[in-house]
Parts: structure tokens; sequence; C-alpha cells
């Protein structure tokens, strides 16, 4: 008669999963979320690069959208729109602000979504890193600007940070309201870009480790 020898497999202690409830399942995704996030969470400076070259190109497609559109309008009516807008210089400066910001808020949410897909996770942090990759950029380009000695608008014509909008041979207190709603707007937009960018992988992470 032969004896049966117990293998390891017998010795494993039996979880029965049947009775394990929702919130031992949430207790463990959260915390290999949160392993996950010590190890490979804060800014990332490539992925906001990436994030960055978003938000300028969708900057300079929009600026050019709405370029023709205007130029469109003012083509249809015999320079009829164009002789309004040049009678009300304080109508057409509202105007052009509120459509350069809301072009701007567009523009790095996408760029932020696009960098916090890419890391995963602290979203907003990768907004942040988009919009310093901007600052960054637009004081290098300032820089070469002003050594080069350069009378192009280096940069409102990549996108970067649009100043056509600003007199920058004046500095006025409606022009310093501007700027300030830009940084506002562009930092923003970013951040809840980013933000939105991290949620694919939330509910990725849910599938993956359990409700």
């Amino acid at each position: 008669m032969s004896t049966a020898l117990p293998t390891p497999e017998d010795n494993t202690p039996h979880r029965d999963t049947d009775n394990v409830s929702d919130t031992d399942f949430d207790r463990d995704r959260r915390s290999v979320v949160d392993r996950e996030k010590a190890e490979f969470g804060g800014m990332k400076f490539g992925s906001a690069f990436f994030g960055w070259l978003t938000a300028t190109g969708l900057t300079v497609l929009l600026l050019a959208l709405v370029t023709a559109i205007g130029a469109g309008i003012a083509g249809s009516t015999d320079g009829g729109a164009a002789d309004d807008a040049a009678q009300n210089p304080t109508t057409t400066g509202i105007v052009g602000i509120i459509v350069l910001l809301a072009i701007l808020l567009l523009a790095y949410y996408c760029g932020g979504y696009v960098a916090g897909r890419m890391a995963r996770f602290s979203g907003a942090k990768q907004g942040i890193a988009v919009w310093l990759w901007a600052i960054i950029i637009t004081v290098i380009l300032a820089i070469i600007g002003v050594i080069a000695g350069s009378q192009l608008d280096v940069l409102s014509q990549i996108g970067t940070i649009p100043t056509g909008t600003f007199d920058t041979g004046q500095i006025t207190l409606t022009g310093v309201l501007s700027l300030v709603a830009v940084v506002i707007v562009t930092l923003g937009g970013a951040i809840l870009g980013g933000l939105a960018g991290i949620r694919f992988h939330r509910k990725v992470d849910r599938v993956g480790l359990g409700r």
C-alpha cells in the first residue's frame, strides 16, 4: 500500500476569496497604488516636455484658426467689421483677451493631460511641470532675443506665451492684469489636465487590483 506524500501546495494556507470583503480588496489596491506612487511619483520633466509641446502646438493651431476666422469675417463684410473694431478698441481688446485666455486654457489643459497620462502619478505636479517648461522656454527665447537684438516677437510667433495682445513697449495696468490672467489660466489649465490624465490609470488599477 502506497502513501501519498504531502506536497508544498498542500501546506499552503487556503484563503477563502468568497469571504473577502470589498473593503479588503480596496485596502489591498490602495496599498499597492501607494507603493507604486512612492516609487514612481513626483514630477516627470520628460513627460512634461511632451505636454508642453502639445500645449504649444495646440496654441499655435488655435490662434491660426481664430485669425483665419477673423480675416474671413472682415473680408465678408467689406471691411465693416474691421472698422467697427477700430472704433471700439476697448471692446475689441477685451474680446481678444477672452479668446486668448480660452485658447490657452484649452491648450494647457491638453498639455497637462498628456503629461499626466504619460507619467501615471502626481497629476497636479505634472501640470506644474508643463507650466514650468513654458516659463523656462520663454525665458531662454527672451534672452536669445535680447542677445541677438532681434526685432521679431519670437515668443508670440511660436505660441509659447503669446505676447501680441500686450503692449510690450509700455507697461500698463491692463497689460499687467492680462499677463497675470495668462499665468493663472495656463497654470490652472495644466494642473486640471494633469489630474484628468491620471484618472485613466486609476480606473485600470481598480479593474486589475480589485474594486
